[in-house]
């Protein structure tokens, strides 16, 4: 069971909103200490629903009927009110600010069957377990390039492909983007977008220009969404 840490950075949802994304982060401070105090302090005016420690602790700070207030400005398929229809779920890790690194078998193990659970509470699909980055792509790294989106995907939490190189004219690398689901008109443009599917289904691709390889993912993400 989760160990209630109640943040008062929360409010409530519209009425009526249905909870349909899982949005991953990781805190992105130095130590777990520094990021429990930070997520429930008031005047950082942030917070997550849960937190998973590395050692797989789990920290509960918001209840999921509350709007936490985790993922800030952000769009996925057009929905710009993320945080009001998303839970929220931090993975202690320094991030790239502060010395990024693997994520340990207990937190990812502990993720997990947090995450199941929480898409079964809500009826959440696969495809809408998404990264910070995803859904702020000229803004957030998180969690990053290290992180196991395809272990993760074999369970049933969010999606993977692994995709022979496109044979077909894939060059509308924004288009595919826009498809998806990513923002490509935002402050990064279409840069940030596919550096965001970089990170999160093409992670030995992170930092090359749109090629063969990654049009042949995304094309088949695109097959298993129906989009």
């Amino acid at each position: 069971m989760p160990i209630e840490l109640p943040s008062p950075n929360h409010g409530p949802r519209a009425p009526g909103a249905t909870v349909d994304l899982l949005i991953l982060h990781y805190t992105g401070m130095r130590s777990c200490e520094e990021a429990l105090a930070r997520l429930t302090d008031p005047a950082a005016q942030v917070s997550a629903h849960y937190v998973v420690g590395e050692d797989g602790t789990v920290w509960r700070l918001v209840p999921e009927e509350r709007r936490a207030w985790h993922a800030g400005v952000g769009s996925w398929q057009g929905e710009r009110e993320v945080n009001g229809r998303s839970v929220g779920i931090e993975l202690v890790n320094p991030g790239h600010e502060w010395g990024y690194r693997p994520f340990p078998p207990a937190q990812m193990d502990a993720l997990a069957d947090l995450a199941r659970a929480v898409m079964g509470r809500h009826g959440i699909a696969p495809e809408r377990v998404l990264g910070h980055s995803d859904v702020a792509p000229s803004r957030k790294e998180d969690p990053g390039e290290l992180f196991d989106w395809q272990g993760l995907a074999r369970i049933g939490v969010g999606i993977w492909a692994d995709a022979p190189e496109s044979r077909e004219d894939d060059s509308d690398c924004a288009g595919m983007l826009g498809r998806y689901g990513y923002e490509t008109d935002g402050p990064g443009g279409v840069r940030a977008a596919l550096t965001a599917f970089q990170r999160h289904f093409a992670p030995t691709s992170l930092g090359r220009d749109w090629d063969a390889a990654q049009a042949g993912t995304l094309r088949a993400l695109l097959e298993r969404v129906g989009r």
